[in-house]
């Protein structure tokens, strides 16, 4: 393993959102043991509070979840350093989640207070130019509250010619779209996959199987289970809790384990990560994982451990995944980080 390939960065919020982070953290991450050890703050930008790579180029994306959101964009050197080389406004509220489809040649950046899809092309090196499409979603769910209007959470490129899942809290939907890469525009596919009422949908994970994917409802603390058609159709299968304990349940990331077999939810409020078998249509709970903070935002499957990256409790979580049983026992002492929002491997 190369030295940069064992170090992890993890983004969060800073002072512009209420947070107590600088910027993105870089830890080295010890592959045997996996202990972090942090290395401190090596991009000094308000609120990167969701990150991803370039699938080729050594190059990180942070989106800057402020009030005129930011794409910012570094080159990746030794020990995690990172250089600066653009950043470009996303033409929403809020952007929370983003990703860089599979060739490399676009970002896609979820705007969560503009419920917008915004289309940056990518140069051979990575670098974001002017944004090529920005796509507003209409309409509101029924929590007056957070549904008010759209409020797009997750942007999920398909593999191959699947198309772009965007995920939408306030309207209850996940929109899809297909990319024209020669325009960088999207060009809706309809219809677009309506969830029940008031589930608000916050983040899915597709299954290495191609055939299925997992979206959770951050307002019914539910998990759906779907499944892809060729078309990039979904069709549900199944709906359970993703929690079992009492009190109010807030699902964050959800993800499933490399070899297929296992689901994971982070549920915030009760401080749980539950676990998921996906032997049968419907996911089966096995078991339900303390991770001694109260808000689990997000959270990373880097080999046989998981990081979970608690934003109030000021800390990352270690735990080693059992393979037989995909249940995470915690690992050594909790890694101090000022309001994770977000690890990447």
């Amino acid at each position: 393993m190369s030295a940069q390939s064992e170090v992890v960065h993890i983004g969060g919020y800073t002072a512009q959102s209420g947070g107590r982070g600088s910027g993105i953290v870089a830890a080295r991450r010890d592959p045997a043991t996996g202990e972090l050890t942090p290395l401190g703050t090596v991009a000094v930008t308000p609120s990167p509070s969701f990150l991803a790579r370039h699938p080729t180029q050594p190059v990180l994306y942070a989106v800057n979840e402020l009030k005129d959101g930011e794409v910012s964009a570094w080159r990746v050197g030794s020990d995690g350093a990172l250089d600066p080389i653009g950043s470009r406004p996303t033409g929403g509220a809020q952007p929370c989640h983003l990703a860089v489809l599979p060739d490399g040649g676009h970002l896609v950046v979820a705007n969560y207070g503009g419920g917008s899809v915004a289309v940056f092309p990518l140069d051979a090196q990575g670098v974001p130019g002017e944004r090529s499409d920005l796509v507003v979603h209409e309409g509101h769910g029924p929590d007056p509250e957070r549904q008010e209007q759209a409020h797009t959470h997750m942007v999920s490129p398909g593999s191959g010619r699947g198309p772009l899942l965007a995920v939408d809290l306030g309207t209850d939907s996940v929109y899809r779209y297909d990319l024209d890469a020669a325009t960088g525009r999207l060009v809706p596919r309809a219809p677009r996959v309506r969830t029940a009422p008031g589930t608000g949908p916050r983040h899915l994970a597709r299954h290495p199987d191609g055939r299925r994917c997992y979206l959770v409802g951050e307002l019914d603390g539910s998990v759906t289970a779907y499944e892809l058609s060729d078309d990039g159709a979904l069709h549900q299968r199944a709906r359970v809790e993703a929690s079992e304990r009492p009190g109010h349940v807030q699902p964050s990331e959800v993800a499933v384990g490399p070899d297929g077999r296992f689901l994971y939810v982070a549920n915030r409020g009760v401080g749980t990560i539950a676990v998921f078998a996906l032997a049968g249509e419907a996911p089966e709970l096995v078991a339900e994982v303390d991770t001694d903070g109260e808000w689990p935002r997000h959270f990373a499957l880097i080999g046989e451990h998981l990081y979970v990256a608690d934003e109030r409790a000021d800390m990352v979580r270690v735990f080693r995944r059992d393979a037989d049983t995909g249940v995470p026992e915690p690992v050594g002492e909790p890694v101090p980080v000022p309001s994770p929002t977000c690890v990447l491997p």
